[in-house]
C-alpha cells in the first residue's frame, strides 16, 4: 500500500508544496501539491526530479574525526571541548558558524541561540548573505523591519509587473508560470524585464531594458524624478506615512536624461517608455532578485525601487508593491531567527539594547551578543588571518560559492579546527573538515521553511535516516548541552524548537514588531505534524488569512513612518586595459547551487551538461574564441575554464557564467574563484554580477567526448566536465598532449578490463579517433577524439549505455557516433521534464506544429514545469523564418 506525505520543495524561495509517494516496492515519486497556495500543483524541472536525488550514493553515514569513523558521543564531545577551549583562551569572537538557507528554521534557531545567546558572539552568518542581505538592509532602512509587504497573488493581480535583476523563468519557474498564465488570461497586463542579458524571461516581456551592469539605481532614481512631476505621486501618502521625500527627490532630480542614458546604457525613448508605463499604471509590482541584490550598490538599488512605490502609495494593496524574490528555500526563515551576523532573533535589532535585553531574558542566557558579528566575506578573512580559530560550516559549500573562492578554500584549510555538517562525503569544502557530521537530507528532515511571501510550510520526513545521520538542530543542541548549557538545549523534537521560536516572536510584542507567530507558541507534536501552510504574522488569537503590509502606513520605525532613502548612482564600470570585460554570474534552469543535490540527476544534467560562458559574437571574434571552443576567464583573484556559448542574447562587453560547477564535476570551473571579494558597504553582500575580467581562448591539442557505464576516475587533463547520464556518465574533455596509448588511457579512466579490446578506428591525418568497448552486448564506454570540438550525436550516444548491441551494425553506429539510417538523433535536450531534444522539436515544426501548444500536444515539451517554453518558441520561430527564406 502506498503512502503519501505532504512536504515542501528544498530548492528556491518559491516554497512549492510537494506530495511524496512511497509505493509498495519502496520507490519514491513526487508531484506538486494542488492544495499548496504557493504552487497549486505546479513544480519546476528540479522539483519534478527530486525523487532522483535521494539515493545514498556518496552520503556521509557516520561521524568522522580526521577522516576516520567515530561515534556520536566521542565526536560531539570533541566539538564541544574544542569550541570551549578556544573561547576560554581567545574569547567568544574566536569561533564562528557559517550556516545556510538550506537549513530548516528549527536548525537556524538553535544555531542562532547557541552562538548569540550562550557563546556570546554574533559571528554567525549564512550563505543567504550572498543572495538576499541587500533586500534585508533595504527593507530595514525603508520600513524599520525586514518586512516583505506583498504576496504572490499580487503578481497575478498587477497590471504592470517589472522584473529587475530576475531571470524568473529559470530561477523561480513556478512564479514565472503563474505570471505567464495571468498575462495569457489578461493580455492587457504589461511585463517589463530589466536585465543586461536577453534571458528566457524576456520571452513574455512587452519591454526589455538591456541595462548596463549596476545601472538600476540610476534607472529608478530617474523614475522617481519623473513621477514627482506627474499626478501619479501620492502627496497624501507621502505626507502621512513617510519621511525624507524631499532629500530623495533632490538627489534623483539632479540626474539629467543624458546622465540617465550614460549610467543605464539605455536610449531616451526606452527610458521614457518605462517611466510612462509606471506613471500610468496604478497596479504595479516590482519583483527583484539577485541582479539587484548581488551588487556593491545592492542596498541602494532596493531603496531606489521602494522609493518609487512609496512615492505613489503603491504598496501593500492588491496588485501593488516592491517584491523581493528570495533565492533559497529558507532564507526567509533564517531572517526570522536572526541568522545573519547583524540581526537578532524574531526580527529584533542587535544594535538595540532593549531588544538584546529582551532576547536574553527570554533565553535566560548567561550573555548576549550586543554588536554585529562578521559578515561572510569578513568572516573568512578572519579565518585566514587567524582571528577565527574554530569554524562550524553547516549545509553549504563556501569553497565553491564564496567570492575569491580560492582564498576562502585556503583559509578553511589552514583553520585550526573545522567542523562540517553535510549530507555528502565529498564536496569542495568537506575535504578540509577535521570533524565531519552526517546530516539529514530532504525527505529525512522534519521542520519548517518560509518562502518569499512570508508563508511558513512544513518539510516532513518520509524516509528513514541513513546510517547515523542526525538533524542539524540536534547536532547543535547536543554540543550546547556539552558546553554546560544543558538546561537550555534539551529539545525532545523539532516541534519543541518551533514552539520556542514562536514564543520568542510573541514575547513582549505589543504589535511593534512585524514578526509574530505566537499562535503556535504552545504547539505540540501532533498539531505540528498537522500544520498547514500559513502566512505570518499570526499572533495568538488571530485567524489564518492572507496579509499585506503598509497600505495604511504602520511602519516599524519609532514614528511609524517609512523612510525615503536618498541614494546616489554609482559609476559601475570596473573594467580596465588588463581586464576589459565584465563577468556576470548566476543560475541556470536545471541546476542548484553547487550541484550537491541536482548533480545526482541525469535528467537535470541533460539540458546543459557542462559549464559555459555566454559571449557576444563580436566579443568572441575580437578575442579569438570560436563557438563551442574553450575559453579561459581570469581576474586578479583566479581563473576558470568553460565552454564558449556564442550568442547575441549576451550584451557586448559582458560574459555570463553559471555559478554551479565545482571540482567534483569540472576541472577548473569554480567561477567564484574569479569573483572579487567586493561587497555592498551596508549589507555586506558580494558583487557577483559585475566583475572585471579578461577572457582568452584556451589552446589545446585535441577535444574529447565520452560516455561510460562506470564513473570516470583520476581525470587530469587540460579540461574535463563530468555529468550523470542515464545508464552511466557523460564526459567532455580537452587534452594538451596525447598519451602513449589512447586504449590504455581509456582502460585506466573508465575501468575497462584488460581482456576487453575496443572496436574503433583512428585517422592520423584528421586526428579523429573513435573507440568503443563492449562486454558482450553491453556498451561499457565510448570515446571520441578530434582536433576541434567533437561532432557527435551526444544524447543518442548516451542512450547506447542502456540498450543492447547484439548486431555488429549497432556497434559500428556507436563508433561512428551517430544513429544509422532511419533512426533519429533527438539532439540537445530542450525539455528536461520529458527528455525532448531540439531535433524532435524541429521535426514536429516541419510536420505542422507551429505553436508552443501544438509542440506540447505532439511531444509533451513545455507541458510540465513550462520553463522550456521560451526555448521551444525560439526553435519554432527559427524554423519558420528559415522556411520563409
Amino acid at each position: 500500500m502506498s503512502t503519501e506525505t505532504k512536504t515542501t520543495c528544498p530548492y528556491c524561495g518559491v516554497g512549492c508544496g510537494v506530495i511524496a509517494t512511497i509505493d509498495d516496492t519502496g520507490a519514491v515519486s513526487v508531484k506538486g501539491d494542488p492544495d499548496h497556495p504557493a504552487n497549486f500543483g505546479r513544480l519546476c524541472s528540479k522539483g519534478s526530479a527530486l525523487a532522483e536525488t535521494i539515493d545514498f550514493d556518496g552520503r556521509v553515514l557516520h561521524p568522522q574525526i580526521n577522516g576516520e569513523r567515530a561515534d556520536w558521543d566521542e565526536t560531539l564531545d570533541l566539538v564541544a571541548s574544542r569550541f570551549s577551549e578556544t573561547i576560554a583562551e581567545h574569547g567568544p569572537d574566536s569561533v564562528a558558524f557559517y550556516v545556510s538557507g538550506q537549513l530548516l528554521t528549527e536548525d537556524y534557531y538553535i544555531a542562532n541561540k547557541l552562538m548569540k545567546g550562550f557563546i556570546g558572539s554574533a559571528n554567525i552568518d549564512t550563505n543567504s548573505r550572498l543572495c538576499m542581505s541587500s533586500s534585508v538592509a533595504g527593507h530595514r532602512r525603508a520600513f524599520g523591519a525586514d518586512t516583505v509587504p506583498g504576496t504572490y497573488e499580487d503578481i497575478e493581480l498587477a497590471d504592470l509587473v517589472i522584473l529587475t535583476g530576475s531571470n524568473l523563468a529559470w530561477c523561480h519557474p513556478v512564479i514565472y508560470q503563474r505570471l505567464a498564465a495571468a498575462k495569457a488570461a489578461r493580455p492587457s497586463m504589461k511585463v517589463v524585464v530589466i536585465d543586461p542579458r536577453r534571458t528566457m524571461t524576456a520571452d513574455i516581456a512587452d519591454l526589455h531594458l538591456a541595462i548596463r551592469p549596476d545601472g538600476d539605481v540610476a534607472l529608478f532614481m530617474g523614475l522617481l524624478a519623473h513621477l514627482a512631476g506627474t499626478s501619479s505621486i501620492d502627496q497624501n501618502y507621502i505626507g502621512t506615512h513617510t519621511n525624507g521625500f524631499a532629500e530623495a527627490f533632490a538627489t534623483a532630480s539632479a540626474l539629467s536624461i543624458g546622465d540617465l542614458m550614460d549610467l543605464t546604457g539605455l536610449p531616451s525613448m526606452q527610458l521614457r517608455q518605462f517611466f510612462r508605463l509606471f506613471e500610468e499604471t496604478e497596479k504595479v509590482v516590482t519583483c527583484y532578485s539577485q541582479g539587484v541584490n548581488q551588487s556593491a550598490s545592492g542596498t541602494d538599488k532596493v531603496n531606489a525601487i521602494i522609493n518609487c512605490h512609496l512615492a505613489t502609495g503603491r504598496i501593500g494593496r492588491p496588485g501593488m508593491g516592491p517584491f523581493s524574490l528570495t533565492g533559497q528555500p529558507n532564507a526567509m526563515g533564517g531572517r526570522e531567527v536572526g541568522g545573519l551576523a547583524n540581526m537578532l532573533a524574531a526580527h529584533m535589532a542587535i544594535e538595540n539594547p532593549e531588544d538584546c535585553d529582551r532576547v536574553q531574558r527570554f533565553w535566560q542566557s548567561p550573555t548576549i551578543a550586543r554588536r554585529p558579528g562578521l559578515k561572510a566575506v569578513d568572516m573568512f578573512r578572519a579565518v585566514a588571518d587567524g582571528r577565527i580559530k574554530a569554524l562550524w560550516i553547516m549545509a553549504t559549500n563556501p569553497a565553491v560559492s564564496m567570492p575569491d573562492a580560492d582564498a576562502v578554500a585556503a583559509a578553511i584549510a589552514d583553520c585550526p579546527f573545522v567542523v562540517v555538517s553535510d549530507v555528502l562525503q565529498e564536496t569542495d569544502t568537506t575535504k578540509y573538515a577535521h570533524v565531519l557530521l552526517p546530516s539529514l537530507g530532504w525527505g529525512e528532515k522534519d521542520g519548517t521553511v518560509t518562502n518569499s511571501e512570508r508563508r511558513i510550510s512544513r518539510q516532513r520526513a518520509f524516509l528513514s535516516p541513513p546510517g547515523e545521520a542526525k538533524a542539524d538542530w540536534w547536532q547543535m543542541a547536543e554540543v550546547g548541552r556539552r558546553m554546560s548549557f544543558a538546561d537550555h538545549f534539551s529539545f525532545p523534537s523539532a516541534a519543541d524548537v518551533f514552539a520556542e521560536h514562536a514564543a520568542l516572536s510573541a514575547f513582549e510584542n505589543d504589535g511593534s514588531r512585524d514578526f509574530d507567530i505566537g499562535i503556535h507558541r504552545r504547539i505540540g507534536v501532533a498539531a505540528y505534524n498537522r500544520l498547514v501552510p500559513f502566512q505570518w504574522p499570526q499572533p495568538e488569537g488571530s485567524e489564518t488569512r492572507t496579509t499585506r503590509f503598509f497600505s495604511d502606513g504602520g511602519f516599524y520605525h519609532a514614528d511609524s513612518k517609512a523612510r525615503f532613502i536618498a541614494v546616489s548612482a554609482p559609476v559601475s564600470d570596473r573594467t580596465n586595459a588588463d581586464f576589459p570585460l565584465t563577468l556576470n554570474t548566476g543560475r541556470i534552469r536545471d541546476q542548484w547551487h553547487t550541484m550537491t543535490r541536482t548533480g545526482k540527476s541525469a535528467r537535470l544534467s541533460a539540458h546543459i551538461a557542462e559549464p559555459f560562458a555566454e559571449i557576444h559574437p563580436r566579443d568572441a571574434m575580437e578575442i579569438g574564441v570560436a563557438s563551442a571552443s574553450l575559453v579561459e576567464i581570469e581576474s586578479p583573484y583566479g581563473k576558470a575554464v568553460v565552454r564558449a556559448l556564442v550568442t547575441d542574447r549576451q550584451a557586448r562587453g559582458s560574459l555570463f557564467v553559471p555559478m554551479h560547477w565545482n571540482d567534483q564535476f569540472a576541472a577548473k570551473a569554480r567561477i567564484d574563484a574569479v569573483v572579487a571579494p567586493l561587497t555592498d558597504p551596508i549589507s555586506g553582500q558580494p558583487a557577483s554580477k559585475n566583475v572585471a575580467i579578461a577572457a582568452r581562448p584556451l589552446k589545446v591539442e585535441s577535444y574529447g567526448f565520452a560516455v561510460s557505464f562506470a564513473k570516470p576516475q583520476a581525470l587530469d587533463t587540460a579540461y574535463w566536465a563530468l555529468a550523470k547520464a542515464d545508464g552511466g556518465w557523460r564526459l567532455e574533455l580537452a587534452f594538451d598532449a596525447a598519451p602513449d596509448s589512447w586504449t590504455e588511457w581509456c582502460r585506466v579512466h573508465f575501468g575497462i578490463a584488460e581482456h576487453i579490446d575496443p572496436l574503433g578506428y583512428a585517422d592520423a591525418q584528421s586526428g579523429d579517433l573513435r573507440l568503443a568497448f563492449f562486454d558482450g552486448d553491453r556498451l561499457l564506454a565510448a570515446f571520441f577524439l578530434a582536433r576541434q570540438p567533437v561532432a557527435v550525436a551526444r544524447n543518442w550516444a548516451i542512450e547506447q549505455l542502456t540498450v543492447q548491441h547484439i548486431e555488429l551494425a549497432k556497434r559500428f553506429a556507436v563508433v561512428a557516433g551517430r544513429p544509422g539510417a532511419g533512426r533519429m538523433d533527438p539532439g540537445a535536450t530542450v525539455c528536461s521534464c520529458f527528455g525532448v531534444g531540439v531535433n524532435q522539436i524541429v521535426a514536429a515544426v516541419r510536420g505542422g506544429c507551429h505553436s508552443v501548444e501544438a509542440v506540447g500536444k505532439e511531444l509533451n515539451a513545455g507541458t510540465n514545469c513550462g520553463s522550456c517554453r521560451a526555448e521551444v518558441r525560439g526553435i519554432i520561430d527559427g524554423c519558420l523564418a528559415a522556411a520563409a527564406e
